[in-house]
């Protein structure tokens, strides 16, 4: 029993790791970035996607890929690409935009 107990509990706190990495790599490059985006008039990746799929019908792929460089990683959260599935007007689809905000919105 103690062990299963101290499964659900590893479970529990890499389901909560997880999370709080999706709403950080959500989040883009930050707030300074994001903020520069919209001075220039500019929506960020995940914002353009929403105003294009149907509402709650984006699934987003690869949300954890993470960049490198020729040294390694980069600090970067998430790639620079948002990539994934949706719907328009009901129809399937795949998207994918470019987050300037993160690496420039380069991939890989």
């Amino acid at each position: 029993m103690a062990n299963d107990e101290a499964a659900e509990a590893r479970i529990q706190e890499l389901t909560a790791d997880m999370e709080e990495r999706r709403k950080r790599i959500a989040r883009g490059g930050g707030e300074v970035r994001v903020r520069k985006q919209h001075a220039a008039g500019k929506l960020t990746a995940r914002e353009r996607v929403a105003r294009l799929v149907d509402e709650g019908s984006f699934a987003e792929l690869g949300v954890f890929v993470e960049p490198i460089d020729g040294e390694g990683r980069v600090d970067a959260p998430g790639e620079g690409v948002v990539t994934g599935h949706g719907r328009i007007d009901g129809r399937p689809v795949y998207v994918f935009s470019q987050d300037f905000t993160v690496v420039g919105g380069s991939l890989g």
